[in-house]
């Protein structure tokens, strides 16, 4: 993550043998990772990131910042907290998430990394970290931020519970199978809606709101639907459509330019979208990790190496 005032993260080493954890020195900004321990992981080795320092500037107000973690992914959530200009030392909590409370409500999905229980942790972040913390930014770990987190961590919420860049002109059919269109008792949740799509892997989230609005057990309703009838297609994203389509705070599209991951089925490569640009998000099927390993990378993904601290990478770590 980037920021020109603020600081970020330095790699220490290995938390019960399975997972790589950030921490600083700083009280600026805090990271919430929500872990999940597999079997047997295989850890990959990591470079030492450069020993950057926060700057004189750097204001006391913590930033809460939640990722998930696990070695499928590892790789790239040490590219998400690793900038080429600031690397500072953050004070960082770790917090257990346990596959048990989704792992029997989970539907399959087109895709099987979407059917994976960590892909819904962030429907459980509001149980899982403290009451004192009211807000948080969510964030995948297939990401890099270019600008200053500061940014998106001051939005207005105007009193929604989720901040995110929107698309009102989506095509909901896609989302949703004829199981849920033909159905009008399902179909009535989107009336009087604007058809907004949302990608859930960038958000700002009133915590407070969530829990007092019970949203987890909301989203929970949707997936008990989802194995009775099979209403949607994909992992954790269309039960938040369903409840906050068309009702979220809308923020910059530049704090999501999303899909360069390709389709979730074959992660054809895709260009940048047009304007401005303060968060690159290789969402869909195509990670930027494998396919420069494979030397078959799309040109979005030369935008991802310099951030990567992967050890036998093959691309140069540019300080």
């Amino acid at each position: 993550m980037a920021s020109r005032s603020r600081s970020y993260t330095q790699l220490l080493g290995l938390l019960s043998f399975i997972f790589l954890l950030f921490t600083t020195s700083s009280t600026a900004v805090r990271v919430g990772v929500i872990l999940h321990k597999p079997s047997a992981p295989t850890l990959p080795v990591f470079r030492e990131a450069p020993a950057f320092r926060n700057g004189d500037q750097c204001e006391a107000d913590k930033i809460h910042i939640a990722m998930t973690l696990d070695t499928n992914y590892l790789r790239g959530t040490m590219a998400a907290v690793f900038i080429k200009s600031t690397f500072p030392y953050l004070n960082f909590k770790i917090y257990t998430f346990d596959p048990n409370l989704v792992r029997s409500k989970i539907s399959k999905s087109i895709r099987q990394a979407l059917d994976q229980p960590l892909n819904y942790a962030r429907i459980y972040l509001a149980d899982i970290i403290p009451t004192s913390v009211d807000r948080i930014i969510y964030l995948d770990s297939d990401l890099v931020v270019v600008d200053d987190i500061e940014k998106l961590w001051h939005v207005d919420m105007e009193g929604k519970v989720v901040a995110a860049p929107e698309y009102c002109h989506a095509n909901f059919t896609y989302y949703f199978t004829k199981a849920f269109w033909s159905d009008p008792e399902l179909v009535r949740v989107l009336e009087g809606k604007r058809p907004c799509y949302f990608n859930t892997g960038v958000m700002v989230v009133d915590v407070g709101k969530w829990r007092r609005g019970m949203y987890t057990q909301k989203v929970e309703e949707w997936m008990t639907v989802q194995k009775q009838k099979r209403i949607y297609h994909l992992g954790s994203l269309p039960p938040f459509l369903l409840i906050f389509a068309g009702d979220i705070k809308a923020v910059d599209h530049r704090w999501n330019q999303h899909g360069l991951g390709g389709d979730n089925f074959e992660g054809k490569c895709r260009t940048l979208h047009p304007g401005p640009i303060s968060l690159l998000h290789w969402s869909g099927k195509g990670k930027p990790w494998l396919r420069l390993d494979s030397r078959k990378p799309c040109i979005v993904d030369h935008l991802w190496a310099p951030y990567d601290l992967y050890r036998s990478s093959r691309h140069s770590l540019e300080e």
